[in-house]
């Protein structure tokens, strides 16, 4: 996950059409977030950690977890009903793994144990796509490589406010909110080798009454 542009936003949207853009944008999601997020991972990010490689035959839906995927390096979801809150530790998960001692495998399962099991909305493909493809992950744990992060800020982006703002009702379709999270992630690696690096990140996390929250994607751009 990188510093992504600010998306443009078209003079002439009607109110409408911006609360679909707020609350139901996940349908473009689906079509963009993998090519993207593939695309401005490899921008900015470090050499020790080259950009993840989309498996094109992998399912579009989440796999389910199994016994022996389990456990690994990754935490398991919080229990909160706050979108900001869960946003941030979500993104810490993104931006953290050990390839000491968690698989690829592993990673992918605990990583799918976060997302909304409502799969109309869940987009699997653009959370799966920031885990390396399996030859580089068997590079980065022969280099012991892990990396560790903080949240340092969460915050809903002003389009979806604004939308949100116009009419409150469009976000009982779906429950759904863009939350923009800022944070660092430090890696390190055989030899003393290490590394530090700022990140921000748009998530669409869903958090639905009485329920706890759960990650439907990782949005194309980051909002101001």
């Amino acid at each position: 996950m990188t510093n992504t542009p600010t998306p443009r936003r078209g003079h002439a949207w009607t109110s409408k059409q911006r609360l679909v853009v707020a609350a139901l944008a996940l349908t473009v999601l689906v079509c963009l977030t993998a090519v993207i997020a593939w695309a401005t991972r490899s921008d900015n990010h470090s050499p020790q950690q080259p950009p993840a490689a989309a498996e094109s035959s992998a399912p579009a839906t989440p796999p389910p977890s199994t016994p022996a995927a389990r456990p690994g390096s990754v935490p398991a979801p919080p229990k909160v009903a706050d979108p900001l809150s869960y946003a941030k530790e979500a993104a810490v998960m993104l931006w953290s793994y050990d390839t000491r001692d968690t698989r690829r495998a592993q990673q992918l399962a605990g990583m799918r144990d976060w997302m909304s099991s409502e799969e109309t909305w869940a987009d699997w493909d653009s959370v799966r796509g920031q885990v390396p493809d399996p030859l580089l992950w068997s590079r980065m744990s022969d280099q012991k490589q892990c990396a560790t992060a903080t949240a340092s800020t969460a915050h809903f982006p002003s389009a979806f406010q604004e939308a949100l703002a116009e009419d409150p009702a469009a976000i009982t379709k779906a429950y759904v909110y863009f939350v923009t999270v800022t944070g660092r992630q430090t890696l390190s690696w055989a030899g003393d080798g290490g590394g530090a690096e700022e990140r921000a990140v748009t998530l669409a996390v869903q958090c639905r009454p009485k329920a706890t929250c759960s990650l439907i994607a990782i949005a194309p751009r980051v909002a101001p």
